[in-house]
């Protein structure tokens, strides 16, 4: 694979891993639009490394205090604000592990990986974003993050399998729905993705090993590279532009790249 193939796939991931547009279905489209080949399971999983690294190093505190906190999570004793948040976080991951697992073991998700379902998934999940974030009280933060709330935003997490969807976006439409603030629930919707990219990554890693490439290894390195400084960036400019900004932009993005997409699936 050319360096330019892996800059692009690495730049394209980093930037729309954490912004609600939807990476995976960038990833997919990548390939399915140009004459470019599959990027395969090892450059997939090393661009998650690398925006795992990123959202981890940005929200470093809120990491390191969730890491704390997970051994007297695992003793029953959620007394402390970390042993509260490790808990939150854990709830908010099993649907969409559960969910994973089902779609992996049964072959769903590669039946999803098309241009017309990622068209429309962009188009119809960027109208709820909008519908939320428009709508949407701004009575809650982050620091109002309940087990319930943990639960709900899990299923609405869950929805992201579906290739086009953006697991940032939709989470943060569930967290406006329930009131939160858009920076609250821009920050809590990245914290939820450290397990989810842990989760997806782990299941992924294990057929990553079983085909021991070293060359796709290396080339898995420079993506994650890239990938943590693309994501650093996305970051720090959307957290920065919530605090003046809504999430219109990215619908009205959504809405012409959706557009765009169906035009070449039913062409």
């Amino acid at each position: 694979m050319s360096f330019l193939h892996i800059f692009m796939l690495a730049v394209i991931q980093g930037l729309t891993e954490f912004l609600p547009v939807s990476s995976s279905g960038h990833l997919i489209l990548l390939p399915a639009l140009t004459n470019l080949e599959d990027q395969g399971l090892v450059i997939d999983v090393a661009v998650h490394v690398g925006t795992l690294f990123a959202v981890c190093w940005y929200f470093r505190a809120d990491v390191a205090l969730a890491v704390r906190g997970v051994p007297r999570m695992l003793r029953g004793q959620i007394d402390t604000q970390g042993a509260w948040l490790a808990l939150c976080l854990t709830i908010a991951t099993i649907p969409v592990v559960i969910a994973g697992l089902i779609f992996h073991l049964l072959g769903i998700m590669e039946m999803l990986r098309s241009v017309a379902v990622i068209g429309w998934a962009m188009i119809i999940f960027g109208i709820v974003l909008y519908l939320t974030d428009r709508f949407g009280t701004t009575t809650r933060n982050a620091e109002d993050w309940s087990l319930k709330h943990a639960l709900y935003v899990g299923l609405w997490q869950a929805v992201a399998l579906i290739p086009g969807t953006s697991r940032s976006g939709i989470t943060i439409s569930g967290l406006r729905a329930m009131g939160y603030n858009r920076h609250g629930a821009a920050k809590v919707a990245m914290l939820m993705s450290i397990p989810t990219i842990i989760a997806s990554g782990g299941l992924m890693g294990i057929d990553v090993v079983r085909m021991a490439d070293w060359q796709a290894a290396r080339d898995g390195a420079i993506a994650a590279f890239i990938a943590f400084f693309a994501a650093w960036a996305a970051l720090v400019f959307m957290m920065k532009l919530l605090r003046t900004v809504s999430f219109t932009p990215y619908v009205i993005y959504r809405l012409i790249l959706g557009s765009v997409l169906l035009v070449i699936a039913y062409s």
